[in-house]
């Protein structure tokens, strides 16, 4: 079986030191999918994006849905995420994935990068042109509760994001994330 690496990183992505770690013999398909930060969000003038995640959670559930994507036939995938402070243009997530055929690869990446969104515990923080800044995308659905890490002291005890809230932990570990609501 191929390698398989999720990870987390504050500094810019190597994209071509990725393309080695996928690149095989056996490959006649790769596939990669970049996410950049973007000028503008729902109507929104966006000046920077901050994202912030449960590292040792998300490390263990990206590694898990790169382990499920094999049932695409895939033959080697990595996932990375940024955290920190981004500005517009930047890169915040990268998924490449090589097969043996083209249609595997596509199908590999578009299934890792969704459920990347759905299930690791990353939030992105949005700042925009008017000063303001709001919790966006974030994929733990409607009217749940889930804590984040956060480094620095809250705005305020509850941040909304799309309707759920998000309650800023001056500690954080796997058990305190489970109880919470954390997907594990």
């Amino acid at each position: 079986m191929g390698e398989l690496k999720f990870s987390i990183s504050n500094t810019t992505i190597d994209l071509d030191a990725l393309k080695c770690r996928v690149s095989t013999p056996e490959a006649g398909g790769f596939v990669a999918f970049e996410g950049w930060v973007r000028e503008n969000n729902e109507g929104k003038e966006v000046t920077a994006l901050e994202y912030e995640a449960y590292e040792e959670l998300a490390v263990k559930e990206g590694q898990r849905i790169l382990e499920e994507a094999r049932q695409f036939d895939i033959l080697k995938a990595c996932c990375v995420h940024r955290t920190g402070p981004l500005k517009v243009g930047e890169l915040a997530v990268v998924v490449m994935v090589s097969s043996a055929h083209r249609k595997e690869a596509f199908v590999a990446c578009e299934f890792i990068i969704n459920e990347i969104k759905k299930r690791v515990p990353i939030w992105k923080r949005e700042t925009y042109a008017d000063g303001t800044t709001s919790w966006v995308n974030c994929g733990h659905g409607q009217g749940q509760t889930h804590t984040r890490k956060d480094k620095h002291e809250p705005e305020s005890e509850h941040e909304q994001c799309n309707g759920h809230v998000h309650q800023a932990e001056k500690h954080s570990d796997l058990t305190t994330a489970k109880s919470k609501g954390a997907k594990s």
